[in-house]
């Protein structure tokens, strides 16, 4: 134990500290068990998915050129569909982000004339270009697409009047964002995506409802897919990657829909056809693998610093004792002060870049400086340890991620003294 406590007084964490947070892991112990419980589920998903699309060490290796007739590539999406249990995946390297893969799919499926509503509120701060929130270069809006939004209530519930009287005749797409994005809302469950899915459906059957997945994936024991999404979109250098992707992005959902956002990502008459693997097929396909164990892990470090923040008085979504349907936790910190200590801290545990200290910055696609802390060895992943906020009102901070357990708790410590040494 002695030795336990050396390794960690070396690191910089504080004997009161350690011992404070072994007393809220103790507390934590039924909550973690039934995380690896959902672990050992979801591991056998993936794997059965594997075993039924015939896996083999031939789909491992990449193609070049054109990519037709990638072997790897056709059946890891085959994979992705059965995970997912839709009709058809796409999941390439040449969708660089989140954000890319949900333009992908809106454009892919919606025309000229078509409107797009989020029944959820306001979409994540990089889809506001892309929609045409804010005025963006190629925007949905410059299209001839049209946008409606109904705000959520003040109790995180759904305005089912508000969302009855905004489908109209041109209503083609809804968006439904699972996580909370940069707000402090309640992430929505798979069950709660169900009911509102089905209740859009009960006004018109032919309105596409398509989930923002990212942040989602594996935190329960199924998808939003299987709650009756017509498309599933996430990135895989979040969940699904089990933080070996070094890049991409994945759409699932009915063969119609994945057509039209594959002719998106490529081109008319070419579709699914073309895009080589080149030699990332090895990591898309273990961090998979990797992905239900990865996400475990992710789900415990959010609790664990739910429970210490709260423990200090500060406001956290979702609270230590709720069941969770994200990695994502917010911590409302109070000041741009705090937000900043919080992410320096996680920057200070990281194994790449801990000796550099993160500073706000007008980065693309937000409206007001953010800070980011994310020593990865993939760079922006954010299933790997990391942390980020914008500095505004009311200053909350957004942390996730974390490939082992034991890194998270350390980087949580590190993140919990920094602000202590702020208050």
């Amino acid at each position: 134990m002695m030795e336990y406590k050396e390794i960690y007084n070396k690191l910089g964490i504080t004997d009161e500290t350690l011992d404070k947070s072994e007393k809220m892991i103790s507390d934590l112990k039924d909550r973690f068990d039934k995380i690896d419980r959902l672990c050992e589920v979801n591991q056998l998903k993936v794997i059965q998915a594997m075993q039924d699309s015939r896996v083999s060490e031939a789909c491992l290796s990449g193609t070049t050129g054109y990519g037709y007739n990638d072997i790897g590539r056709d059946t890891l999406e085959d994979v992705y569909a059965a995970v997912f249990k839709t009709e058809a995946a796409l999941v390439r390297p040449q969708i660089t982000c989140g954000t890319h893969a949900l333009a992908i799919a809106l454009m892919g499926n919606l025309r000229p004339g078509d409107e797009l509503l989020s029944p959820v509120g306001k979409p994540y701060d990089t889809l506001e270009e892309v929609i045409g929130i804010r005025p963006g270069r190629g925007s949905l809006s410059e299209y001839g697409i049209t946008y409606s939004q109904v705000d959520l209530k003040s109790d995180g519930s759904f305005d089912y009047d508000g969302i009855r009287k905004a489908v109209n005749e041109r209503t083609k797409l809804v968006t439904i964002q699972r996580s909370k994005g940069y707000q402090t809302r309640k992430t929505l469950s798979v069950d709660e995506i169900g009911e509102l899915i089905a209740f859009i459906k009960g006004i018109r059957s032919d309105i596409i409802c398509m989930v923002d997945n990212c942040y989602g994936e594996f935190t329960e024991y199924k998808e939003p897919s299987e709650a009756g999404a017509d498309m599933c979109v996430g990135s895989l250098i979040k969940n699904p990657g089990g933080g070996l992707a070094p890049i991409g992005g994945y759409i699932v959902g009915t063969k119609e829909c994945i057509e039209n956002a594959a002719v998106r990502l490529t081109t008319p008459g070419l579709g699914k056809e073309v895009g080589a693997s080149l030699d990332v097929l090895r990591s898309l396909y273990q961090g998979l693998f990797l992905a239900p164990s990865v996400t475990a892990s992710a789900l415990k470090n959010a609790i664990f610093a739910a429970k210490m923040f709260e423990d200090a008085g500060y406001a956290v979504v979702p609270d230590a004792s709720e069941q969770r349907h994200d990695i994502i936790q917010a911590v409302t910190l109070g000041s741009p002060e705090k937000v900043i200590a919080f992410c320096r801290g996680i920057q200070s545990a990281a194994p790449v870049d801990g000796h550099v200290t993160p500073e706000p910055w007008d980065m693309p696609g937000y409206d007001a400086p953010v800070i980011m802390a994310a020593g990865a060895f993939i760079s922006g992943s954010s299933i790997e340890l990391s942390a980020d906020g914008p500095i505004k009102e009311p200053y909350a901070v957004y942390f996730q991620g974390g490939l082992t357990w034991a890194h998270g708790k350390f980087g949580i410590m590190k993140a919990y003294q920094m602000v202590k040494d702020t208050e």
